[in-house]
């Protein structure tokens, strides 16, 4: 295994990732039902999110707490929601990457998960 390089990479990443979540008994209702997602517009948008992270692309033109606001008014996030997204991103990157960015990558996913929760008023217990 390699270590995240590139937006090839991400791509890869973001479709395994988004293949586990849609199935997930937990959270896979806020990618399937709760809003329709058009997945080859979501896809790129991803990626570029999480490239401007790793790589300082500044391709990433916001939106994202606006969007996760709208669809906590539509289904409540809880705190093991975030749990699983976390986890489900995590294993997914440690299946397919291992390295500095890898870890970055996930460090970043629990920044942004607390972060969310804090702004949508979603308790976060102590870990």
């Amino acid at each position: 295994m390699r270590d995240i390089r590139n937006k090839i990479d991400l791509e890869k990443l973001v479709k395994t990732f988004y293949d586990r979540a849609t199935k997930d008994d937990l959270i896979g209702h806020y990618f399937t039902s709760v809003i329709p997602i058009d997945w080859d517009r979501h896809i790129p948008i991803i990626i570029s999110f999480w490239s401007n992270i790793l790589f300082n692309s500044g391709e990433y033109k916001g939106g994202m707490m606006y969007k996760h606001m709208n669809l906590n008014y539509l289904s409540a996030f809880e705190e093991k929601h975030f749990d699983r997204w976390l986890a489900l991103w995590n294993d997914t990157v440690d299946q397919l990457f291992v390295g500095p960015q890898a870890n970055e990558v996930k460090y970043r996913a629990k920044t942004i998960a607390v972060i969310m929760q804090t702004k949508l008023g979603v308790f976060r217990g102590e870990d």
